[in-house]
């Protein structure tokens, strides 16, 4: 039996511990789906549509690709394994391993990436313009020299997300439409929230509301160091099958959903709109159709732009805030890779007190000093 379900079922023998977590994109998702899973009585508040803000205007890349410590790489590397596990558990999650090949770097620095992920295990293999030809035969423009990793894929955002909602709704918990106004205090601890209908008590809040967490954690006095850059991305109509996986060309990333659209962004969270964000949308859609063999008939159908939950280093926030008890924070970008893995150890912490080693540098006490 896997550790995890171990987890489950000790838990599930204690005492129900009631719990709100506030937002409905992947983060809160996951969390109210492990937390139900686990047997605890599970409230999700959020004030917008399943998938909230920064989940439907996702790239969905999942990785543990260039540019990270080891640390980080790590704990993406577990939450790609979660997302493995998760998709066992919940088979009609909407996951593809379908690979990713990059050439988004300058030579020199594609090679130190190359040469320091494959020492740490990362599965990365070197492609000629041959190569890059027969994993994307449909690609017009094609790099000398590529790195192809099988193992990246993508979750479909707010499929997902709602799955997860849904599948923890069967199981008991509640999902309520509402605004979350304060965090209610008593002593010196969360006991609940405030919102537009009223006082929901709670043993344990989860603020993992993306954008909107730093307002509602400064109802508390907590300090959320939180940027929210915008990206815009674009989706095309559904199409034929062009792209086999993720493409991560230079100031181009695009991939292909399951309902067929191409969206495409600068970068996979999507570049800034600036001052018409119409025209910028129709421009990269522009330099997407021409990256593209045989899609005369693409045609754009709409661009969204995402506001994205990213603390001041670029680092996950997750786990208790410090001299507040009853209080859990899970704010991050990159939440659609680390999703399944912040589900998972934020239930044994709320649960059991149980962190998670993975978690130790992603403490909210870091900005304190």
């Amino acid at each position: 039996m896997a550790s995890e379900d171990l987890f489950f079922m000790e838990t599930r023998m204690s005492s129900a511990k009631q719990v709100i977590v506030i937002g409905a994109g992947i983060i809160g998702a996951s969390i109210a789906w492990h937390l139900t899973r686990a047997g605890a009585r599970v409230t999700v508040i959020a004030d917008s549509k399943v998938g909230g803000v920064a989940t439907p205007n996702s790239f969905a890349w999942i990785n543990a690709s260039w540019g990270n410590p080891e640390p980080y790489f790590r704990l993406r590397t577990r939450a790609m394994a979660e997302w493995a596990r998760l998709a066992r558990d919940l088979p009609s999650l909407p996951l593809n391993w379908c690979g990713g090949l990059c050439w988004d770097l300058p030579a020199a620095d594609m090679e130190t990436y190359a040469a320091e992920h494959s020492a740490w295990g990362y599965g990365i293999e070197r492609v000629d313009r041959a190569g890059a030809a027969r994993i994307e035969p449909n690609l017009a423009a094609l790099p000398d020299v590529a790195l192809y990793v099988a193992e990246e894929g993508v979750a479909e955002p707010v499929a997902a997300t709602k799955a997860l909602l849904a599948d923890a709704e069967r199981h008991g918990a509640r999902v309520i439409a509402s605004t979350v106004t304060a965090l209610a205090q008593t002593d010196g601890r969360i006991t609940g929230v405030d919102t537009s209908h009223g006082l929901i008590a709670a043993d344990e809040v989860v603020i993992a509301a993306g954008v909107g967490s730093p307002d509602i954690a400064a109802t508390a006095g907590i300090n959320l160091p939180i940027e929210t850059p915008p990206g815009l991305i674009v989706h095309s109509r559904p199409y034929k099958k062009l792209l086999n996986g993720l493409v991560l060309a230079e100031r181009l990333h695009m991939r292909q959903t399951a309902q067929g659209r191409i969206i495409a962004g600068s970068d996979f969270g999507g570049a800034d709109p600036g001052m018409n964000a119409e025209a910028t949308a129709r421009d990269l859609f522009a330099a997407t159709k021409a990256m593209l063999r045989d899609c005369e008939g693409l045609e754009l159908d709409f661009h969204t732009v995402g506001y994205r939950p990213t603390p001041i280093d670029g680092f996950p926030i997750i786990g208790r805030a410090e001299g507040m008890d009853g209080v859990y924070v899970a704010v991050m970008h990159s939440g659609i890779t680390l999703a399944p893995a912040v589900g998972l150890f934020a239930t044994r912490e709320i649960l059991g007190g149980e962190r998670d080693a993975l978690l130790a540098p992603y403490g909210l006490s870091r900005f304190a000093q």
